[in-house]
């Protein structure tokens, strides 16, 4: 298999790279973690005039019919940036349920407002921890005759304060085949949403789901398809994940190998030491490796090939080394590393963040284990 990027792929790395150094800068960053929406609607409106909302919508639905792997260029950019904002929620999680779950009227009222970037998605179905199966979903739907109650807690719920739409993942008994996606726009009553304070200050929420009535037309797709449309989509958003790590940690290597150059010890700089060579010599075979797993398996769910192992195997790995990375980058810099004035906290809390969404390490490993029939 070439690890090699296609053309479209490096093009949409250049523009997006040209675009963030543009855009993007520490200053708004920290900006950003304390603004109440959390991300700027200025460069939204201006990524979406580019067409990246739309990046993997059909051309039907007015998008732009990229493949996985085109959209997973533009992450590590995003990664490589600290980009904030509700893409990751709207464009890889809400966009994708949408397409893999949705009725056609679905697709048609909400994929051209989304790829527009007129439309927020976001999407609840974890609780404490991620689940595993469909008896762990936090969220219980009861069928009524002219629709559904919803009642539950989801966490960790990514811009649900600004979200035009959450979908919602609850179990109706405790099989798969009792799990629906349903709709839940705006302004419905019984739902409230509380911001979380978390470390990497990245807008996740609890949302509280108290006698939610939903009508038979609020339901995605049909009843009881769920779970594997669930499943599908965070596989994808696992791999996805993975892309952003790669960016932020081709940041903190540039951040580590700058600081090695430029910071003096003993009359000379801190790089032409042995074990400061040898810490960033790790650093960029941790990055290296990262990036090319995680494009292996872009490629591979770009061609629809069956992965799950394979995405596993990513997500494990990729968190696992970026941890591994950003440490070492603080054992370079030091005390500095810590200071808020310095950029590589911010990617610290990022890697930390990133390391438990979607499945930490154990998780995966047990799925990898699984796989290899132990």
């Amino acid at each position: 298999m070439s690890y090699e990027l296609g053309v479209e792929q490096k093009m949409l790395k250049e523009s997006a790279r040209d675009f963030f150094s543009k855009e993007m800068n520490s200053a708004l960053i920290r900006e950003l973690e304390e603004d109440e929406k959390g991300y700027s609607p200025k460069i939204w409106k201006k990524m979406a005039k580019i067409g990246w909302m739309g990046l993997n919508v059909p051309e039907e639905y007015d998008g732009a019919a990229a493949t996985f792997a085109d959209l997973a260029a533009i992450l590590e950019e995003m990664g490589h940036a600290g980009y904030a904002g509700p893409f990751f929620s709207t464009v890889v999680l809400g966009s994708s349920l949408l397409l893999k779950g949705g009725s056609e009227a679905q697709k048609e009222a909400l994929l051209p407002k989304l790829a527009q970037g007129n439309h927020l998605l976001t999407l609840a179905y974890a609780g404490q921890a991620e689940p595993i199966a469909a008896a762990d979903l936090p969220l219980q739907a009861t069928a009524k005759e002219d629709g559904y109650v919803l009642n539950g807690v989801s966490l960790f719920v990514p811009f649900a304060h600004v979200a035009d739409t959450i979908i919602c993942a609850a179990r109706i008994g405790s099989s798969a085949e009792e799990v629906s996606l349903f709709l839940v726009p705006k302004g419905t009553a019984g739902v409230a949403v509380q911001e979380l304070q978390t470390m990497a200050a990245d807008k996740q929420c609890e949302v509280v789901f108290d006698q939610v009535r939903l009508s038979r037309e609020n339901l995605l797709g049909t009843a009881g398809s769920g779970w594997p449309v669930l499943q599908a989509v965070l596989r994808e958003a696992a791999v996805a994940k993975c892309a952003e790590m790669v960016g932020g940690a081709r940041k903190v290597l540039k951040l580590t190998v700058d600081y090695a150059k430029k910071r003096e010890q003993f009359g000379r700089p801190i790089g032409s030491f042995q074990a400061i060579q040898h810490h960033c010599a790790d650093m960029l075979t941790y990055l290296d490796t990262s990036a090319l797993i995680t494009h292996a398996t872009c490629v591979q769910l770009a061609a629809g090939i069956p992965c799950d192992k394979q995405v596993s195997m990513c997500k494990s790995w990729v968190s696992e080394a970026n941890r591994r990375l950003v440490g070492l980058g603080h054992q370079v810099m030091g005390g500095f590393g810590f200071m808020e004035e310095a950029d590589l906290q911010i990617y610290y809390r990022r890697a930390k963040a990133a390391e438990q969404a979607y499945g930490d390490v154990a998780r995966h490993r047990e799925i990898v284990a699984a796989e290899l029939g132990l």
